[in-house]
């Protein structure tokens, strides 16, 4: 969240799997921080209130929130293993 904060594309993406870094190319993770920043203003403070295990992934789930606006979001990322790494495979935050 702080990469993402701070508009920082290499440290957002350094834990990503090839798969989810061919979705994110570095203009359209501008794009859309600099879109959630003016919507929603920056990440503030998270609680996590779920961690998914699966047969070959995790999922955890976090209560999100922004410091421009009020209210509770969800944060969810997907995680997998690959070359013996812990990697990121799906993020949402809705």
């Amino acid at each position: 969240m702080a990469a993402s904060t701070a508009i920082d594309y290499a440290g957002h993406v350094r834990d990503f799997t090839p798969r989810l870094l061919a979705q994110l190319p570095p203009e359209r993770f501008e794009t859309l921080c600099h879109a959630y920043q003016a919507e929603r203003g920056t990440f503030a403070g998270r609680e996590v209130v779920a961690v998914f295990r699966r047969p070959a992934s995790i999922a955890v789930i976090w209560r999100q929130g922004f410091n421009g606006v009020a209210g509770e979001f969800v944060a969810e990322r997907g995680l997998v293993e690959q070359d013996g790494r812990s990697l990121v495979d799906h993020v949402m935050v809705f």
